[in-house]
């Protein structure tokens, strides 16, 4: 008991006794009289009485005691720097509090502060534990130290809860027993930290259904089957910022670099605390740049006792050759979200091999598996592995070529599913891959988009042109589809890069006229323009017929946005004559689109007889997708809007809003809703005007004035 251990020692320095002389009168060794000063073991009622003798104590030092034998706090402190976690506590106190769960295991990266959190949870908790709490460090992960053998651990905690005079049993099934019967009857709370294993640790478990034990890992430690895991996951921004200031006080950063700097840190507690201190001590001028560098930000995060990378080595030394083998893997990736089945084409292994070993590293703690089945690798344990597993030469180059091959095979089975009718050119892709439907497409192309964008970039990198300009130009119908502007031109720039090395025409023009849709779709008409001239110039010295017919259809579109009659009187020519081109060669979705278009530019020039001929016909064509249908419903809206005709185009815009849900596009959807609120303004009824507005800003707020008429009409209307 700590208090009567202080109380000891202050009695004893005011008598100006020794220890051995205390330790004389007491009959009790010199050794384990200083651990009871320092209160590392519990101290019995006999014991007790023998010190309060010795010392001249009166009985006031045997009182501490309280009646109550073998009292331990033995819990560390806990920092002052700590900030946060109050979700991850309180369900800790909830189970070390109730009576359903007995062990519960707090797991993470190192460095995520999970000794603090179990500790400090135990210290909530330590009322509900008359009987004593015990802490016992088991060097699972102690840099320069062997973990704490089973036996070990046992001889610790008996020094902690036997008499001294008690015969401790050399085996480990001695000390067990012997650890069972001693707390029998008992409440204690026992932290383990700092475990390497469930072995470590499992002949320590007490069997008194009292006790509870809070153990903290790196790995998820699975073998405990009855446990209940908390995993620790990085600190939110704020608490991440709170922690760097409570650290750096007055001499740390302001505003946003503060945010951008544990940012930088991937919000880890522990390389927070580095960067912080380092401002202490006068490292803030460079701090931000060295942390933005990957070659400079580990040895960064290392202040000559504490380190990122230290503490990643650890675990990263415990793999096994196929799993360091699959970890460097990690570091080829170009990431943000890694699929198993990725991780399997890069290592080139059988099904279900690279799943076994990226448990393997969950369990270790240096990676998360989602319920979902794909793999977070946080930013500093990548860089841990760009540093220290890269794969270098022949096995890196296989590998990037393996999951580039796999992504384009992946794009193209989706693109296929979501966009049948659509125009793609043959890929040169090993990989075979599947989806279960154009649903199942359509999710996996919105988690993974980041990620294949990285992809696109990590091909040109390496050499692999045809891939690059491939995978971006598939990519493209997904990119229109969630109007994501800014990804779709990057990946595009990259691309054309790619085929203009190779010195393909067909390719080249095939991109231009992609970024031509991509800059319409924006609302920049003039730079549309140009790359659909260059576009249009590239398929014509090509002799690639297909590709000119439908840079004539795009730049006549671009035109017609230009809002003036004579752009739009010459859209009209192009249009049709592109409607010849695909009426003769069946192409019936761009016979749709093209009619769309006509249909627009008509509505433009007051002809709205013919354009709702077009719409209408456009409508009508076979064998489109729900989105195609319901592009030229809205357009019928339109046409139906400017003729006057009111009641009409609020019954196709509400026929759209329908269908858009069902087809799940947010864009089409907000056109829609915001074509009924132009309705309810035109007729004064503003209330029902701004609930449609509302509706379609909650769906999306991309609609361009510039290429959406609706969006341009409610801007007249509203004023704003």
């Amino acid at each position: 008991m700590t208090e009567f251990g202080a109380e000891l020692r202050r009695r004893r320095e005011a008598a100006g006794l020794t220890l051995e002389v205390v330790g004389l009168r007491a009959s009790i060794s010199i050794g384990y009289l200083s651990r009871i000063e320092r209160g590392m073991v519990a101290v019995k009622p006999e014991i007790g009485a023998a010190c309060d003798r010795a010392v001249d104590a009166g009985g006031d030092l045997l009182a501490l005691l309280d009646g109550r034998p073998g009292l331990l706090r033995g819990l560390p402190p806990v920092t002052r720097h700590f900030l946060g976690r109050d979700d991850a506590l309180d369900r800790l106190s909830s189970v070390l509090l109730g009576d359903e769960v007995r062990i519960g295991v707090v797991h993470g990266l190192p460095g995520v502060g999970k000794t603090t959190v179990a500790v400090t949870a135990a210290r909530r908790a330590e009322k509900r534990f008359p009987d004593g709490t015990l802490y016992l460090d088991l060097r699972g992960h102690t840099p320069g130290t062997d973990p704490m053998t089973p036996r070990a651990a046992l001889h610790s905690l008996l020094g902690m809860l036997a008499d001294p005079a008690e015969r401790v049993p050399w085996d480990v099934d001695g000390c067990a027993n012997l650890l069972q019967d001693l707390v029998r009857g008992k409440a204690i709370l026992f932290v383990f930290d700092n475990v390497a294993s469930a072995a470590q640790i499992r002949s320590l478990l007490p069997a008194e259904p009292r006790c509870r034990v809070l153990v903290t890992s790196r790995g998820r430690l699975p073998a405990l089957d009855e446990a209940w895991h908390q995993p620790l996951g990085m600190l939110d921004l704020a608490d991440a910022v709170a922690l760097f200031r409570s650290v750096a006080g007055d001499r740390g950063p302001t505003g946003s670099e503060v945010e951008d700097i544990v940012e930088l840190c991937g919000r880890l507690p522990l390389a927070v605390r580095i960067a912080a201190a380092r401002f202490v001590v006068g490292g803030a001028p460079r701090l931000r740049e060295r942390l933005i560098d990957e070659r400079t930000r580990l040895t960064t995060l290392d202040d000559g006792e504490r380190g990122v990378a230290a503490a990643f080595a650890l675990s990263y030394a415990a793999l096994t050759d196929p799993e360091r083998s699959v970890f460097g893997l990690l570091a080829v990736h170009p990431g943000p979200v890694v699929e198993f089945d990725a991780v399997e084409a890069m290592a080139a292994l059988p099904v279900g091999e690279a799943e076994v070993l990226l448990e393997r590293l969950h369990d270790a703690g240096l990676i998360d598996i989602g319920v979902d089945g794909t793999v977070a690798v946080h930013d500093l344990v990548r860089a841990f592995a760009v540093r220290h597993a890269m794969p270098t030469g022949d096995e890196r180059d296989a590998a990037v070529a393996r999951l580039v091959d796999y992504a384009l095979a992946r794009v193209f089975a989706a693109d296929e599913l979501m966009e049948p009718a659509r125009y793609r050119p043959e890929v040169d892709c090993v990989a075979k891959v599947s989806f279960d439907d154009d649903v199942a497409a359509l999710t996996w192309l919105r988690a993974h988009w980041p990620t294949l964008a990285r992809v696109v970039d990590l091909a040109a990198r390496h050499g692999l042109y045809r891939h690059c300009w491939q995978s971006a130009y598939i990519m493209r119908a997904f990119f229109f589809r969630d109007k994501l502007y800014e990804p779709w031109r990057r990946t595009h720039l990259r691309a054309l890069e790619a085929a203009q090395t190779l010195d393909d025409l067909s390719a080249t023009a095939m991109i231009l006229h992609n970024l031509g849709m991509a800059c319409i779709d924006a609302g920049e008409i003039a730079e549309a323009i140009d790359y659909h001239c260059r576009a249009l110039h590239a398929f014509t010295t090509a002799g690639d017929e297909r590709g000119r017919v439908d840079a004539m259809s795009s730049l006549a579109w671009a035109r017609l946005y230009k809002q003036s009659q004579h752009e739009m009187s010459a859209a009209v020519l192009d249009l049709n004559s592109a409607l010849a081109a695909y009426r003769a060669a069946g192409r019936t979705r761009n016979v749709a689109i093209t009619l769309r278009g006509i249909a627009l530019a008509l509505t433009g020039l007051g002809k709205h007889a013919e354009a709702l001929v077009a719409a209408e016909e456009a409508r009508a064509q076979p064998d489109q997708q729900p989105v195609d249908q319901l592009m030229a419903l809205n357009m019928i809206a339109w046409v139906r809007f400017n003729s006057g005709e009111l009641d009409l185009a609020a019954h196709h815009y509400t026929q759209a809003a329908a269908l858009a849900e069902l087809a799940a596009s947010r864009y089409e959807l907000a056109r829609a809703c915001t074509g009924l609120g132009n309705i309810a303004a035109s007729r004064s009824d503003h209330a029902a005007a701004r609930a449609h507005w509302e509706r379609a800003d909650r769906q999306d707020d991309r609609l361009v004035p510039a290429v959406l008429n609706e969006a341009r009409v409610r801007r007249e209307l509203s004023g704003v």
